[in-house]
């Protein structure tokens, strides 16, 4: 069985330094990189396409909320025109970068809260315009969501490229979004739980829900947040203990389903 490994990367802030980056890059198979709305600038972009490119990571664009002073975690109400050209800009700009090391954006996760209201979105309008756009892009793109997220639903109604991602150090609600950063229970820093609960829910092909409830659903790959002091620990434990109860771990531009 193949799964991925995917972190947010080049996230350099006032919230966060990205000293990890490179040895991260030694550990994951993919990297969502930050394109200077929420964090990062041309220099980090940098870094990290040319360390991913060494290390056979692919790479893409972590599109955000123009939000630096919240790392992109205010919610922002904005029209389906202005969420196009934010997604639009912030591919572009990551594009043009790989471009100059011979690389392509392969993939797209949009952060924070961008993410968490489409996969609230009950009426799938923020979840269909970002389905859309990132479909107009690049067809053959790969479109990286929570999954069982509205999100998920629907990019599956324009057949788009989807790749299901699992949270390694976060709890679930039991409606299968994640548990409020507001709450003392959101985050699991303990890497040896972390560690158990990503492959439980790889074998069972299931969300763990904090009530203990398991909800079925597709995993194709496991995200790290890079902005946890743990995410290096995380990340090498998790990645032994997948590979040593027989996971193949690929970037997800040569997992099979995409090829």
């Amino acid at each position: 069985m193949e799964i991925n490994i995917n972190c947010d990367l080049g996230e350099k802030s006032k919230f966060h330094s990205i000293e990890n980056d490179p040895e991260l890059l030694n550990i994951i198979n993919s990297a969502n990189i930050a394109c200077g709305y929420h964090a990062g600038d041309e220099q980090t972009m940098n870094m990290v396409i040319k360390i991913s490119k060494k290390n056979g990571v692919s790479i893409g664009a972590h599109p955000s909320f123009n939000d630096p002073e919240n790392f992109g975690r205010k919610r922002i109400n904005l029209n389906s025109l202005e969420i196009e050209k934010l997604i639009i800009n912030q591919y572009e700009i990551l594009q043009s970068i790989a471009q100059k090391y011979d690389e392509n954006v392969t993939h797209i996760k949009p952060h924070g809260a961008l993410n968490n209201m489409a996969c609230e979105d009950i009426d799938l309008e923020l979840a269909t315009i970002l389905a859309k756009t990132i479909h107009e892009i690049n067809k053959d793109i790969i479109y990286l969501v929570p999954t069982g997220s509205k999100m998920q639903i629907a990019a599956n109604k324009l057949n788009m490229n989807i790749a299901c991602e699992i949270f390694a150090d976060r709890n679930y609600e039991d409606d299968g979004n994640l548990v409020s950063r507001k709450k003392p229970e959101a985050l699991i820093k303990d890497p040896e739980l972390a560690k158990k609960h990503v492959l439980t829910m790889v074998k069972n092909q299931a969300i763990n829900c904090l009530s203990g409830k398991q909800i079925p659903c597709a995993i194709d790959s496991v995200c790290i947040h890079g902005d946890n002091k743990s995410s290096l620990a995380t990340a090498k434990f998790i990645k032994n203990n997948l590979a040593s109860n027989g996971l193949i771990l690929k970037p997800l531009n040569k997992l099979k389903k995409f090829n």
